[in-house]
């Protein structure tokens, strides 16, 4: 049976895909997101959703016509639990699709229990694919151990995967840098796709510092012969590239450009139990007591639906504004 999709804003947008952040913990200590490492919140003591949660919270998206989930962090495969989230996923909550953002630590010791575990896709930040770079970035001197991982995840067939760089001005925003990852994906069928750096409430000084125009890196695509390809109706807002002689894409995400909102279709929630309409919305309400029992179900989608009206035409970052997001940790980036 095909559920038709019920989740539809004020502007005609439908919602069939879900960011689930399952932790705001992170072990990365990027410049861009938490330059300090994470900082526990002294003002917020409640848990992070527990397993039956998620599932009576994934049966209610399901119903309502979602049929993509992402899970997210901060870094979501610190849970202990991480693997039994993903079977109730996969197998108790009618969601077609279940994917998975990580910053790649130990990769290369779960990559093969990632594939047992059928989830659909994976996203794996890499800002660069230079050691010192990558270990400036982050924190961490990582860069080979993930690498090894995305190399265990082939060998195991694994096809769809994705990695993500920030682009930072001075840093990885250059040609020799998009050279490097061109001549990674010629024989890899992987997609990179930069991520124009974003403003949140404690990066200011670290984005005056390091944003640039995504300009940069369109300019390189259409310079070498990279071609515009169209995507489906569940993806995420990247603009993916092809070109015949290479077995990866190049993607680009660019949330300074213009009409860069009229092709949301993802609503967030985060690790605490919130439905944020919008990574940097200023609004946001919290869900959790909806999913306490099974038979809540028509409750917690009837609350969903009323919330889409509230959801605005843009998120307005190109006007300085950051709503609730303090850092990218809190809402799964």
């Amino acid at each position: 049976m095909v559920l038709m999709n019920l989740l539809k804003d004020n502007f005609g947008r439908k919602f069939p895909y879900i960011r689930l952040s399952i932790s705001d913990v992170c072990n990365f200590k990027c410049g861009y997101c938490l330059p300090n490492g994470y900082q526990k919140n002294k003002g917020d003591n409640r848990k992070f959703l527990s397993l039956d949660e998620i599932e009576r919270l994934a049966k209610g998206l399901s119903e309502l016509g979602v049929s993509k989930i992402r899970l997210t962090g901060g870094e979501p495969t610190i849970r202990k639990d991480f693997f039994e989230i993903l079977k109730i996923l996969k197998k108790k909550s009618g969601i077609k699709k279940t994917v998975v953002t990580t910053n790649g630590y130990k990769l290369d010791q779960i990559a093969e229990k990632l594939v047992e575990s059928e989830i659909d896709g994976i996203n794996i930040s890499i800002d660069s694919l230079n050691k010192e770079a990558f270990k400036k970035i982050t924190g961490h001197d990582r860069l080979l151990e993930i690498l090894k991982g995305i190399e265990e995840l082939q060998k195991l067939n694994f096809k769809n995967i994705k990695i993500n760089a920030v682009l930072l001005n001075g840093i990885n925003a250059n040609e020799k840098s998009f050279n490097e990852w061109a001549n990674f994906i010629k024989s890899n069928e992987i997609t990179l796709r930069y991520i124009e750096l974003m403003q949140t409430g404690d990066s200011i000084d670290y984005f005056k510092k390091y944003h640039i125009s995504s300009k940069v890196f369109t300019n390189y695509l259409n310079e070498n012969n990279w071609i515009f390809q169209t995507h489906g109706k569940d993806s995420g807002p990247s603009k993916n590239y092809i070109n015949p002689n290479y077995k990866g894409k190049f993607g680009l995400i660019a949330p300074y450009s213009k009409d860069f909102c009229k092709s949301c279709n993802r609503l967030r929630i985060t690790a605490r139990g919130d439905l944020r309409l919008c990574l940097f919305g200023n609004t946001g309400i919290n869900i959790r007591h909806l999913i306490q029992r099974d038979d809540q179900l028509e409750e917690l989608k009837d609350l969903i639906l009323k919330q889409l009206k509230f959801k605005k035409e843009s998120h307005y970052l190109e006007l300085g504004e950051t709503g609730l997001t303090d850092n990218l940790s809190q809402t799964g980036g």
